[in-house]
């Protein structure tokens, strides 16, 4: 009992965290706002999400592969190929064409290093907010050991971990690419898990697993028949892909890097004074 008390009152990086002031919980105020901002159509269903993806000019192979499963992972994915047009430029084309995000990857030495994410508004009627993302350790599908090939499905999405005001803006901003009527009989999830602000994307199929029958024994002089016990193991099958994300910046409006308001922009020096004070 001793040993069970010092475990549950082991101190960790996340049960120490700074107090933060912008902790949401349960504020009315909060669930008020969020119930008519800008992603409310996607959540209520109201407006399906559609989502071109680009790259930056030339792409990698390597890219290819990374973009091809995050069609499997989002549904409505569209890619476009990058040409010569600027990102601006680019967010007027999709929004002008019913998209109602924009995503543009970016890369260093063929490995995809970046992420912005841009809401273009579409039939919701506002533009914005735009965000950019650090990515870091990909793993595609096909290097997954043992992975599962993802159906049409539309997946089941897991936010967790995403606590404070900016981070559930951040984390409506990635459920908004997703349609809000997971269909369950393809029992694939979406998962964002943030921790200590890297925020990991995981891909899975739940499978159920009947173990074999098997009979239970009964005393001698037990009269009564046989009775036959099955078990039903569940367990999760990775689809892919794998990445994390990290959140460098958040703009008001669509993208634009010359007179766009900044909503939240890290700025180690002055943010990162410690381990334990996180920010989403």
């Amino acid at each position: 009992d001793d040993e069970k008390k010092k475990a549950a009152k082991q101190k960790t990086i996340d049960n120490t965290r700074e107090f933060e002031a912008t902790m949401v919980g349960n504020d009315p105020e909060v669930i008020a706002d969020e119930a008519d901002d800008e992603f409310s159509k996607y959540f209520q269903s109201e407006t399906p999400p559609k989502v071109l993806v680009t790259t930056r000019p030339r792409p990698s192979k390597r890219l290819f592969h990374f973009i091809a499963d995050l069609q499997r992972l989002i549904p409505k994915l569209h890619f476009y190929p990058r040409q010569k047009f600027s990102l601006k430029e680019i967010c007027q084309f999709a929004g002008n064409r019913d998209f109602t995000h924009v995503i543009v990857l970016s890369e260093n030495e063929k490995h995809c290093n970046g992420m912005t994410i841009s809401h273009v508004g579409s039939s919701s009627g506002t533009i914005g907010p735009t965000a950019f993302f650090k990515v870091s350790n990909v793993v595609t599908s096909q290097t997954i050991p043992n992975h599962g090939a993802s159906t049409a499905h539309i997946p089941e999405l897991n936010l967790h971990g995403f606590g404070t005001r900016l981070g559930h803006r951040v984390g409506r901003l990635l459920g908004s690419l997703f349609p809000h009527d997971a269909e369950f009989v393809g029992r694939q999830v979406a998962t964002f898990h943030n921790q200590r602000d890297y925020i990991f994307v995981r891909h899975h199929r739940y499978v159920f697993e009947e173990k074999k029958k098997h009979m239970i024994k009964k005393k001698e002089d037990d009269k009564k028949p046989l009775t036959v016990k099955e078990k039903v193991r569940a367990r999760l099958q990775e689809l892919g892909p794998r990445f994390t994300l990290k959140l460098r910046w958040i703009q008001s409006g669509s993208f634009d890097t010359q007179f766009g308001e900044y909503e939240w922009i890290h700025k180690r020096k002055e943010m990162d004074t410690t381990r334990r004070r996180f920010h989403l």
